[in-house]
């Protein structure tokens, strides 16, 4: 039996074909649109041939076979050592705009409209969502971001330390629903009112030196550091070794990108894995 087993799932339009080719460029066997009765014997088959990390997209679109996917995951927890279900999910709005730029119908829709599609998408699936290991929102996430993403939950050996996923955002452009952790940076003096750093990024040493000469910005970030080594003991125990932290503030341009990347610096120096994605800072 192959010693990992990655089920990805989810909603139509919310990164799934993305997710898979991430997948693949990091080493996995992925099979696409597999009926979810084979997954066990496609583990079996698989590891005959020396593939040691297997992902399986499973959706809706098996039609009848979708409901015997439940059972399928059961059976191949039973028998794999690690198997991560992962449950890919967007707002609404953001569904029809995919899936309206590529013209493409859901496949639930039938004769109706794509809302119809997703209303019942949504309830089909809201039993697996609430059993996934790894729910990611992708609503406000670019391809880029979601592969950064999946690298981070995928892309390395598992050990006994945490891997933390830290995201920058503005909170002008929404909460990262799937934030395990979210702190608010907005208190830092902001470098948009200085004329010579508004057009920068917090990516810019001038930017990032402006927010971290600040005393309260070490401070906030040795609380960052406290709070993980406090909660990360607890959630390896419950099993749960990827954590996101969203550092927030008002466009996600400059002081949460540049705390964000010190914290990434910090994080790195103690060992602990950090993938960083700034998910606002190119937006106005």
């Amino acid at each position: 039996m192959v010693s990992e087993v990655a089920i990805i799932t989810g909603l139509s339009g919310a990164g799934r074909r993305t997710a898979a080719h991430a997948m693949e460029d990091l080493g996995w066997y992925v099979v696409d649109n597999l009926p979810p009765v084979m997954l066990p014997s496609l583990a079996d088959t698989v590891s005959g041939f020396g593939v040691e990390r297997l992902a399986v997209v499973a959706d809706v679109r098996t039609r009848v076979f979708f409901e015997q996917l439940p059972t399928a995951i059961a059976r191949l927890r039973e028998q794999t050592r690690k198997l991560a279900l992962v449950y890919l999910e967007a707002d609404d709005d953001v569904i029809v705009q995919r899936q309206e730029s590529n013209r493409r119908p859901l496949p639930l829709q039938g004769e109706g409209r794509l809302m119809d599609g997703i209303v019942k998408e949504r309830h089909l699936m809201a039993d697996l969502r609430a059993t996934a290991d790894i729910v990611v929102d992708t609503s406000r996430l670019s391809a880029r971001q979601l592969v950064q993403r999946i690298a981070n939950h995928f892309g390395n050996e598992r050990s006994d330390k945490l891997s933390v996923a830290i995201m920058s955002f503005g909170f002008k452009h929404g909460l990262p629903i799937d934030a395990d952790l979210v702190f608010d940076v907005r208190f830092l003096p902001n470098p948009f009112w200085i004329p010579e750093l508004r057009p920068k990024t917090g990516l810019s040493r001038d930017v990032a030196a402006y927010v971290l000469k600040h005393p309260a910005a070490t401070e906030m970030l040795d609380n960052m550091v406290s709070v993980l080594r406090t909660s990360g003991p607890g959630y390896l125990a419950e099993g749960k070794r990827q954590v996101t932290l969203a550092i927030g503030c008002t466009g996600g341009k400059h002081r949460s990108t540049a705390m964000s990347e010190q914290l990434g610096r910090l994080l790195g120096e103690q060992g602990i894995p950090a993938t960083i994605i700034h998910r606002d800072m190119e937006k106005e």
